[in-house]
């Protein structure tokens, strides 16, 4: 398994997302990993993550499985491209063209969310990212992801 997140390469013009951003210091830093053919994101919580006293805001799901899956198809389109992470190459970036959740079972607060995912290439620059999330063992949120590769208008004037 890679030790570093395909987040830790993003290029730094991209890397602010509330989610997976690393220089967004409020953030949530998430970030996906390899395990074998699968794409893992693990988050623990913070105590503001709350819907009700006990329970996970069904939002953090939503966000998890968000950056989630366009991590996952950065990770697969990088790896296509004949690199991994940490070799210097540049990943691409990509943003979510359509999200949909699936709320399974009520989150307990206080467990590590653990989000798995498989990833389906559509088309050269477009990736179906199915993902569960599971807390304690249970699977508490089902969702997809289409992720395409971020158009230009996202890019900075230059």
């Amino acid at each position: 398994m890679e030790t570093k997140a395909i987040q830790d390469i993003y290029p730094e013009d991209y890397a602010w997302c509330y989610g997976c951003g690393r220089r967004n210091e409020t953030g949530l830093h998430l970030k996906t990993v390899w395990d074998g053919e699968k794409t893992v994101t693990t988050y623990t919580p913070r105590e503001e993550h709350i819907a009700i006293p006990g329970f996970v805001y069904g939002g953090l799901l939503a966000s998890l499985i968000d950056c989630h899956g366009t991590g996952s198809a950065s990770m697969t389109l990088h790896k296509k491209n004949g690199h991994v992470i940490g070799d210097g190459a540049q990943a691409p970036r990509f943003v979510t063209a359509s999200l949909k959740v699936d709320f399974m079972k009520p989150t307990s607060h206080g467990a590590e969310l653990k989000a798995i995912g498989v990833v389906e290439e559509l088309h050269l620059k477009k990736f179906k990212v199915i993902t569960e999330v599971y807390a304690d063992e249970v699977c508490c949120a089902k969702g997809e992801v289409i992720a395409t590769v971020m158009p230009d208008a996202f890019k900075p004037n230059r």
